[in-house]
């Protein structure tokens, strides 16, 4: 027993890094994008190939809630064949005659098996920590948010490799990383497994008021942080007056991505004290301090330019994974993964809303000011999460994990 807590490092250490190489996967196309397009003829294929990895992502972490997947069966079994799969429809893409159709296929396959991933990565955390559990998914997330700035420190270094290798190499590594989990990474301690199939746990899910706090906090974080990614090389060339090479501003925005990585696992080392809700609120209110910022100030001296947008990528992922840990804490055990997967699959639906609407608006408006009014997406996140407990606390019975059983 006294080497327990220790062996539980180890096993997390295998699953962040089994995560950064599973979720490798989710950009790869988009770093692939200009030899493609090349290839094809084809102009405009980095938006269309995001949005379908998207789309089936949405598709996946519903079908995966909808059949309670990794509740039902072990989630390190999930995670392997997801992994699996996400690895051989890329390596499909490659035995095949290029294709347009295809490649869109196989983007919105790769995001469908990454509802096997991410979200049951996140599971499998929690069955191995009874305390401390913002800490575990704090360098999770923080694996996926590095994994996101990847291609970027690809475009920045102006490597020249083939689409192949671009597919081919993310495709071996989430095969790897599921191997690590499915044959390394047994069923957690705290595991409590759920085998019947119970088609009204959603629609009672729904009705959990200490979840519905911690998804809209997660839902006002995922309208403004994918869209923000997405823009963030415009609002770097709008501060910046357009004076960065394309190598450089690819440099800064893996920089301005990936710090956020860091972010997400210090967060979660110090939601330890002060508790998973202190830390996700001060990173969404401070998120949404730095877009309010944009809009007030539309132009920063050349000398703010980088530590205020360093700041904001710091922010605006540090609650992301805080937010899954409330997700997480506010159902019975038997139901995490679940829960977890269904908050991802809406907040993910959600990141396609924004980013949409964020692109209409720049049809009128300058960068800096579709681009800050992204803080109406942290301005409703507090106020769902804080009413919501508000209402838990006039109704102390509904902090209770309930058991949601047929």
């Amino acid at each position: 027993m006294g080497n327990q807590p220790s062996r539980n490092l180890g096993i997390l250490t295998v699953l962040v890094l089994a995560q950064f190489m599973g979720t490798s996967l989710w950009f790869a196309g988009n770093a692939a994008a200009p030899e493609l397009e090349a290839l094809l003829g084809q102009s405009g294929l980095v938006p269309m190939i995001t949005s379908a990895v998207q789309l089936g992502f949405i598709v996946g972490t519903f079908f995966y809630a909808l059949f309670q997947l990794s509740d039902r069966y072990s989630p390190s079994q999930v995670f392997l064949w997801s992994s699996l799969a996400a690895g051989a429809v890329n390596v499909a893409l490659l035995l095949i005659p290029l294709q347009l159709e295809w490649i869109l296929g196989s983007r919105f396959l790769t995001g469908f098996f990454l509802g096997g991933i991410y979200p049951v990565g996140m599971k499998i955390a929690a069955d191995y920590t009874k305390g401390g559990l913002g800490v575990a998914l704090g360098f999770l997330v923080g694996a996926l948010v590095l994994g996101t700035a990847f291609p970027f420190l690809i475009q920045g270094l102006e490597l020249d490799v083939s689409y192949r290798v671009l597919i081919l190499v993310p495709a071996g590594l989430a095969c790897l990383g599921g191997l690590l989990v499915g044959i390394g990474i047994p069923n957690g301690p705290y595991r409590k497994p759920n085998p019947a199939l119970n088609f009204s746990l959603i629609p009672q899910l729904a009705r959990n008021k200490a979840l519905q706090g911690a998804a809209g906090g997660y839902f006002g974080h995922m309208w403004e942080v994918y869209t923000f990614w997405a823009f963030l090389p415009l609002l770097l060339g709008f501060l910046t007056q357009n004076t960065l090479s394309p190598a450089t501003q690819s440099l800064w925005t893996f920089l301005l991505i990936g710090i956020g990585g860091i972010s997400c696992a210090v967060g979660g080392l110090i939601s330890k004290k002060v508790g998973s809700g202190t830390v996700a609120m001060g990173s969404l209110i401070g998120s949404g301090v730095c877009g309010l910022l944009l809009l007030l100030v539309p132009e920063f001296p050349m000398a703010a330019v980088f530590p205020f947008l360093l700041l904001w990528g710091l922010l605006v992922t540090a609650d992301s994974p805080q937010f899954s840990t409330l997700v997480a804490q506010s159902v019975a055990p038997e139901h995490r993964g679940t829960a977890l997967t269904l908050v991802n699959g809406l907040g993910f639906g959600l990141t396609i809303v924004s980013i949409q609407v964020t692109q209409f608006a720049s049809g009128f408006l300058s960068p800096n000011q579709f681009i800050g009014l992204l803080c109406l997406g942290p301005v409703v996140g507090v106020f769902l999460f804080f009413s919501s407990r508000r209402f838990s606390q006039k109704n102390p019975e509904d902090l209770k994990k309930i058991p949601l059983t047929p």
